[in-house]
């Protein structure tokens, strides 16, 4: 597959979400018919490993522990990034659509806030990474900051998802970490 440039939003911590230095990061039309099987057999091999296919997910969320990427396969929704239930500002709306990729650093919020079409993707994960753990972006202050820590603690991934060891996520992590 031809190597596309993504999208990338910078999102600043709120009060409940550490979110990350490092950008999301939003790759469009990298699948033209996708499918789980396609999805797995491509993503992979950069060892990135499938967790598992889901639908919409309207409860905002991150996980401390693991960087996520997201595969579209069917329809599209709106995400909202970086912001919880309690936060009033902050965050950002990203459309996805089918053949979509995004990929989440660890800390980041998200959830969809709607979709349409059957909308469904597959969770993959750095091959090495513990199982993701779910925060509710409600807690305080000193658990924020913990989980903060924990999500600056994982390690840039050594692939893209989709380009490998020289892919655009390596090249900006790295520099974003410096």
């Amino acid at each position: 597959m031809p190597q596309t440039n993504p999208e990338t939003f910078y999102i600043s911590p709120t009060p409940h979400v550490p979110n990350s230095k490092f950008p999301v990061l939003v790759y469009r039309n990298v699948f033209s018919d996708p499918t789980p099987d396609s999805i797995q057999e491509s993503i992979e091999k950069n060892d990135w490993l499938t967790g598992g296919t889901w639908g919409p997910y309207k409860n905002s969320h991150f996980h401390s522990v693991t960087h996520e990427c997201y595969a579209i396969y069917q329809g599209s929704s709106r995400l909202q990034l970086g912001k919880g239930p309690l936060d009033g500002k902050g965050g950002v709306e990203v459309d996805v659509a089918k053949g979509d990729v995004i990929v989440l650093p660890a800390g980041t919020a998200h959830c969809s806030l709607s979709s349409d079409g059957g909308y469904e993707y597959m969770g993959l994960y750095p091959k090495g990474s513990p199982k993701w753990d779910n925060n509710w972006c409600k807690a305080g202050p000193e658990e924020t900051e913990s989980k903060a820590q924990n999500a600056r603690s994982v390690p840039i991934p050594q692939c893209d998802p989709l380009y490998g060891s020289d892919g655009p996520l390596v090249n900006l992590w790295t520099k974003a970490a410096a």
